[in-house]
């Protein structure tokens, strides 16, 4: 009996013990004790940017001397679009320099690269349309000289009888026949590009020059040839034997995006710059837009003409393009040194107010121009900021220095 009892008491603890165990874990559940969470309880990473407080540094009198403090102003920050394009002569002032007549050049008397002004020889051919112009012209002079001779000899005769009336007048319209030959004659070797006293002594002379000069037709710049002494050129036949462009004036090709193409009008105002040149700026405007865009790239061509009276930009040099497609805005502005960018891409000021202790602020930045940024949130006008050095206290935040 003894022993029965004692497995009773036995049982009747293990099972309170039970109990107790299970009554804990119930209360832990409903909230009456600790939550049962692993996670630890929040501390200030957790706390959202946006409430954080701001970072601040305070600096010493001999740093201060690292930067500049100043106030928020405005500034005004056009609306440009850019676009890199490439420098190309003036397709309206590049001239093939073809022959009128066919023949065999005979002597190239330009290199590739010269300068020439407009009415220089470039090359001469051995013409066989001038040998027959020339040819005719002498025969018109010979019919004219025989004509002219009976005409004056029949009006001698007709005085004195000598010959009838039929007779002169038929002298005189063949004197008045030759003389139109001769002029007509004259005129068609003129056209071949000799002068007047070089016609005149072919008709003294009766001797033919079947060597045609072909001239340069405007001033510039050999850019191709293809002359070579025994070529034989038509008229209008490619390649011509020389091209020559204008200097005083080059295009500007860009491919600019197929969004941006609607901001872009003929005659809007460019700015270019050229590595040639960092310093300079060239002006000019926007000649003929492109008719189609790029299905590849969908980039739209934007021919653009830049005045160059020196010749300075060369075929083929890149181009930096900027142009104004509307009115410039007035906006907070910041220097660029006066913001620290982030890694993530946002960017960061220093507000003071004392121009001691500094407050980290950030700042969403729009435009830039003449070394200013666009401040659309984050600043007001008259706030005092570090305008210079703000990479040197944000280093301190990040890095301070060691004692």
């Amino acid at each position: 009996m003894k022993k029965s009892m004692q497995i009773i008491r036995k049982a009747t603890a293990v099972m309170a013990t039970v109990a107790a165990l299970i009554l804990a874990t119930v209360l832990l559940k409903s909230g009456s004790g600790q939550p049962a969470s692993t996670s630890p309880p929040p501390g200030p990473a957790s706390v959202p940017v946006s409430n954080a407080p701001p970072s601040t540094v305070t600096l010493e009198p001999s740093q201060l001397d690292a930067i500049k403090i100043g106030p928020v102003g405005t500034n005004a920050f056009p609306i440009e679009r850019s676009a890199v394009g490439s420098i190309d002569y003036n397709e309206n002032l590049s001239v093939q320099v073809f022959s009128v007549y066919q023949g065999k050049i005979i002597n190239a008397l330009a290199n590739l690269g010269d300068d020439v002004k407009k009415g220089q020889p470039l090359y001469t051919i051995d013409s066989p349309d001038l040998i027959q112009a020339e040819s005719t012209l002498i025969g018109a002079v010979a019919a004219n000289v025989l004509f002219s001779n009976e005409l004056v000899r029949a009006t001698a005769l007709y005085g004195t009888n000598g010959v009838a009336r039929r007779e002169l007048e038929q002298a005189t319209s063949d004197a008045q026949t030759a003389e139109g030959a001769l002029k007509a004659a004259h005129d068609a070797v003129r056209v071949f590009g000799k002068t007047e006293d070089e016609i005149n002594k072919i008709e003294a002379s009766r001797k033919i020059d079947p060597t045609l000069v072909v001239p340069s037709p405007v001033s510039g710049r050999i850019t191709a040839r293809n002359a070579q002494p025994g070529l034989l050129v038509q008229p209008g036949s490619v390649p011509a034997p020389y091209t020559v462009s204008a200097l005083t004036n080059k295009w500007l090709l860009v491919h600019v995006t197929e969004s941006d193409s609607p901001l872009f009008q003929v005659g809007q105002t460019v700015a270019a710059h050229v590595m040639a040149y960092p310093e300079r700026v060239f002006n000019g405007k926007i000649l003929r837009l492109g008719t189609t865009v790029d299905p590849n790239v969908h980039r739209l061509t934007v021919i653009c003409e830049i005045p160059d009276p020196k010749g300075e930009l060369r075929p083929g040099m890149v181009a930096n393009f900027t142009i104004e497609v509307g009115d410039p805005v007035m906006s907070v502005a910041i220097p660029t040194t006066g913001v620290d960018r982030n890694s993530d891409g946002t960017y960061e000021a220093w507000v003071t107010v004392d121009r001691h202790v500094f407050f980290q602020r950030r700042v969403k930045i729009g435009l830039e121009n003449d070394g200013q940024y666009q401040v659309l949130e984050g600043l007001q006008p008259g706030e005092l900021i570090v305008t210079l050095g703000a990479v040197f206290i944000s280093n301190i935040l990040y890095a301070p220095p060691s004692d």
